[in-house]
């Protein structure tokens, strides 16, 4: 019944398409034994057909298939990275345009037959060709150009090819998905150039402000997998919109367009920046954290505690961050995945800090009478919580590690340090989910806190004057996170100038959390004592009790 299916599905195809194969998928699970695994490839050129077999230790792939690829290897599975548990799923891809076989086993992408450039025909049109019968270790769950065949083992699949004139089948393909990818590299731009005395190179333009780098296809090491190198060109930043390579050899060309990361304008200027304000930050908040110290033991505000915990993470972010490139540096890919879980945790602890300071604000003002929580259970949100996902997120794998944050002015020389590997799907998902998610949270109730307070206080005698209201709510507008806000007001044209603000605001964090405290101390003292200048949130809570008993 199986083989009158594959059969009847073989039939269907040949006769409602006239048209030839641009593509050609086959996938299944290999059920093997418990030896040690191999992938054994045997492929050379011509158009005979192809044979996908597995026993109990090797998967095969064996063929005349391509135009240029000749391969006959045999390969470890626990070379290519790969576990050897359970069934194994696996796909195997054909592109007759690129002359290219590509392999998927799990996650792993494998080429097995890297692109060439033109020919006049190339090999298409994979038909049935005589199958082996069930056996207990092979190939079950088949499926062929994504429809389902068989559920039974077998241990070969045979398929039969056929030559089709190159141009025919290039036409075809841009009729009808408007594809023009005839035996180019993924990714890569392609063009023919004849190579004279005075021939002084090749401008390449691209309209895209992404990273930009000259590359050549490389398949002298791990050629299974896709390689760009570096070696032999160089890359010449003449602007915005092209890029200009000089290379000493000859092969495929591009110029690698990386999406994934933007580079960044003016980016010495930032990390000048950063470095300084992390480091006055960091000076600033260990001074606080010592005056809050000795005025709690004068003075009984029940809001100290708070202020105290959002300085020392504050302090400690600045310490992380400043130290950070140099740990990148020096120790790469076996420390980064720790010093990036660290930093993280850093950035979550001041998120949770400044989101109490949110909450204990409100609680002061529209709670006067209400019992406050003790200052051990805001250690607990503010230390212990963040701690939560970073502990799960630190054993996935794949989701700290050491990054490259690339300037516009010379994307060759990027900047690294240790953070979370946003480039892979786990990463970006655990940015999003634990920073950008708690971000957009922390700043949205910070505004509308920071809005409350100020309707419920405004009508003070003290707080109309100028001075006052202004540092207060601009205190009050840093301890609630809306700095860190800015970065979602970042396009154009005002990106630079938010990219400054933003650096400036954030890095500089603590010595604006001090110099508040300081300001508001000494108007306290100006004032001869009197409520109007004290340095915390706690004063508000006492002229709400007073307002209360006087009402």
């Amino acid at each position: 019944m199986d083989n009158l299916k594959f059969a009847l599905f073989l039939i269907i195809l040949t006769t409602v398409s006239s048209n030839n194969d641009l593509d050609w998928n086959f996938c299944g699970t290999w059920r093997h034994g418990n030896n040690p695994l191999s992938l054994n490839l045997n492929i050379s050129t011509g158009c005979k057909g192809i044979s996908i077999s597995a026993n109990e230790s090797f998967l095969s792939i064996n063929g005349q298939i391509t135009a240029q690829c000749r391969r006959s290897e045999v390969i470890t599975f626990k070379h290519l990275g790969l576990e050897s548990g359970g069934d194994i799923n696996f796909c195997l891809d054909w592109e007759p345009l690129l002359d290219q076989l590509m392999l998927t086993v799990g996650e792993k992408k494998l080429i097995l037959c890297s692109p060439a450039s033109l020919q006049d025909s190339c090999c298409t049109d994979l038909s049935d060709g005589p199958n082996t019968q069930d056996a207990d270790y092979g190939i079950l769950n088949t499926e062929i150009n994504h429809d389902f065949i068989t559920d039974k083992t077998r241990m070969a699949y045979n398929f039969l090819a056929n030559f089709t004139n190159y141009k025919e089948l290039c036409e075809q393909a841009k009729q009808e998905s408007g594809s023009n990818k005839c035996a180019e590299p993924p990714s890569a731009h392609k063009s023919d150039v004849e190579i004279e005395e005075d021939f002084k190179g090749q401008i390449v333009t691209s309209p895209k402000r992404k990273t930009r780098a000259c590359v050549s296809w490389d398949t002298r090491k791990d050629s299974l997998q896709v390689n760009w190198s570096k070696d032999g060109c160089k890359t010449e930043q003449s602007g915005e919109n092209h890029t200009v390579c000089q290379c000493n050899h000859l092969t495929y060309f591009t110029v690698l367009v990386d999406l994934n990361r933007q580079p960044v304008p003016h980016l010495l200027e930032l990390t000048v920046i950063t470095y300084l304000g992390c480091a006055v930050s960091l000076i600033s908040c260990v001074a606080l954290i010592i005056y809050l110290f000795r005025k709690r033991r004068r003075s009984k505000e029940q809001s100290l505690p708070i202020h105290v915990g959002l300085a020392v993470s504050l302090a400690f972010l600045s310490l992380n961050f400043f130290f950070n490139g140099v740990l990148a540096n020096v120790g790469g890919e076996s420390v980064c995945p720790w010093v990036g879980a660290v930093l993280h945790y850093a950035l979550l602890c001041s998120f949770a800090w400044m989101g109490i300071e949110v909450l204990h604000t409100f609680w002061l003002v529209y709670m006067v009478f209400t019992p406050r929580l003790k200052p051990y259970i805001w250690n607990l949100v503010g230390f212990a919580l963040p701690a939560v996902p970073v502990v799960i997120l630190a054993p996935i794998g794949d989701i700290y590690g050491p990054i490259e944050v690339p300037p516009s002015e010379d994307p060759e020389n990027p900047y690294k340090m240790c953070w979370m590997d946003i480039t892979e799907n786990k990463g970006w998902l655990a940015f999003c989910f634990t920073n950008v998610m708690i971000l957009a949270l922390l700043v949205s109730s910070g505004l509308v806190m920071l809005f409350l307070v100020y309707r419920q206080i405004r009508t003070r005698d003290e707080w109309k004057q100028n001075r006052v209201a202004f540092l207060s709510i601009w205190g009050l507008s840093c301890l609630y996170g809306t700095t860190w806000g800015l970065a979602f007001l970042e396009f154009e044209p005002i990106s630079t100038f938010i990219l400054f603000i933003t650096c400036i605001l954030n890095s500089f964090q603590g010595f604006f959390l001090m110099l508040r405290f300081c300001m508001l101390d000494w108007m306290q003292k100006q004032a001869g004592g009197s409520g109007l200048g004290s340095s915390s949130t706690g004063s508000t809570r006492q002229h709400m009790l007073q307002a209360q008993e006087r009402s």
